[in-house]
């Protein structure tokens, strides 16, 4: 006969569970395979699935957060005025592409910029840190990782300079991915001379945190901003290219631009977003317009997203720009576990005849997402798109061409925490000779990198290809 106790769990387990089916079913802006995969967590294993999806199963953020947020973009769009670099007549195969990334990010598609791609070596840190120290007012920087090795300590040391000249300082680094730095004396001497530094989502008393967040948001954003006239951006970090807290996948490989015109005004009302919102302190009398270059036509749109603002993602924006495709595109990304429709308009542009490339790191930093990579391999080959393995490091350059005319550059990977959880800060840029130096880049990636063919996935061990599969499967949850 049964124990009373085990009767009493088994009947609260199911009420527990019945009423979470319920909510995940109820659920608003959840795709069907997220709430299918959910379902079968909780069903599949009790009492953890429960306590799995009241952790991670929501997007859930702490409502004053939000609101002031809300508030601060609305201080901002106060003062957002029609830029006359704005570019009044794009291109027909540009114009959807600039819709949905307006319509996603809020922000025009402005022209009269000037950008330079930078080298994928540690020389880009080194002009980072001349760009600092030509400053006469101010110097912004927003970083996810921040190590205070030699990359790190060169740019810190950069700061110090500029404020003991005067310059007014302000860093934001994520809590998380920049610990190393917070922890160490770089942090206190900064804030000594006048630095000011702030961190992104602290995690505080977690047990407590965690009734009212979800406690792995977290800001992947980079940027630079320098005297409101010169700015950086993309997928480096502030660390050196041998990443010591990661170096048996070193080099990092990275992809950094030099950007001068309007959009730096963009990724300024990025910037001050950002800290208006962590410290309460109005800063909106630093939005000012940026005259464009003289000679320098580029056209280029930030898109900057986050989970507090669920109108869309990059996802959106790069599907739009697949489907525009007519006749190649070439996809860099370290990390692939898309959401099914960006996974979708990559196999139909391949399958419509365009010539599709995807360059991806051979080896991962994460055993669980380069797993669920694999997973959609069989998929990409079936469909067309030739598949590189990066070898000499790990790839971490995430950047789209297409039809050598247009592009997309920043922060955010091809998996669903850059889509939905994290804050991302992407550049389209609409410009034949800047996309021709990036695809010329990321030809540099394929003659580094070795094909995987259909035959050789099709090859794998059983055991591999369950678990690729079953790791594809939970793609949703990742």
């Amino acid at each position: 006969m049964r124990p009373m106790w085990a009767t009493i769990f088994f009947l609260m387990h199911s009420a527990l569970s019945l009423a979470i089916i319920v909510r995940v079913l109820l659920r608003p802006r959840m795709e069907p395979s997220v709430r299918l995969v959910w379902i079968m967590v909780v069903e599949a294993v009790p009492l953890l699935g429960v306590l799995a999806y009241l952790l991670f199963g929501e997007i859930r953020m702490n409502h004053a957060e939000v609101q002031r947020m809300a508030d601060v973009r609305d201080r901002l769009t106060g003062m957002w005025t029609d830029s006359p670099a704005q570019l009044s007549d794009p291109p027909d195969h540009a114009q959807p592409v600039i819709a949905a990334n307006e319509s996603v990010g809020g922000m025009a598609a402005l022209t009269g910029n000037r950008m330079t791609l930078l080298s994928e070596g540690d020389e880009a840190i080194d002009r980072i840190v001349s760009a600092i120290d030509r400053a006469r007012d101010h110097v912004h920087l927003l970083f996810y990782i921040w190590l205070p090795d030699i990359s790190g300590t060169k740019v810190a040391e950069a700061i110090i300079r500029a404020e003991g000249r005067g310059v007014q300082c302000r860093i934001i680094v994520d809590a998380l991915g920049s610990r190393g730095l917070v922890r160490s004396p770089l942090w206190d001497r900064m804030q000594q001379v006048g630095a000011e530094c702030v961190t992104a989502f602290p995690w505080g008393l977690p047990f407590i945190s965690v009734l009212f967040q979800r406690l792995d948001l977290r800001n992947h954003r980079k940027i630079i901003v320098i005297d409101n006239n010169l700015a950086f951006t993309g997928s480096r970090n502030c660390a050196d290219a041998a990443f010591a807290v990661k170096a048996r996948f070193a080099p990092w490989v990275d992809l950094l631009v030099q950007v001068e015109g309007p959009v730096v005004r963009q990724l300024q009302a990025v910037f001050l977003g950002d800290w208006m919102s962590y410290t309460g302190r109005d800063l909106g009398h630093m939005l000012q317009l940026v005259p464009a270059v003289p000679g320098a036509a580029t056209a280029a749109q930030v898109v900057a997203t986050g989970p507090d603002l669920r109108a869309g993602s990059v996802s959106d924006c790069l599907a739009g720009m697949l489907y525009a495709a007519r006749h190649n595109v070439v996809v860099t990304t370290p990390y692939y576990v898309p959401d099914a429709a960006l996974d979708a308009a990559i196999r139909a542009a391949a399958r419509r005849g365009v010539q599709v490339t995807m360059i991806l790191p051979a080896r991962n930093d994460s055993l669980i997402v380069g797993a669920t990579a694999q997973g959609f391999y069989h998929g990409l080959l079936a469909a067309g798109v030739r598949l590189m393995l990066f070898e000499p490091g790990l790839l971490h350059a995430k950047v789209m061409t297409v039809n050598g005319r247009m592009a997309m550059l920043g922060s955010a990977n091809l998996d669903r925490r850059s889509f939905e959880l994290n804050y991302e800060v992407n550049m389209a840029i609409f410009d034949p000779e800047l996309v021709g130096q990036l695809e010329a880049r990321q030809l540099s990636y394929v003659g580094r990198a070795r094909p995987i063919t259909l035959d050789q996935v099709r090859g794998w061990s059983p055991l591999r290809r369950l678990r690729n599969n079953l790791m594809a499967l939970a793609a949703p949850l990742l």
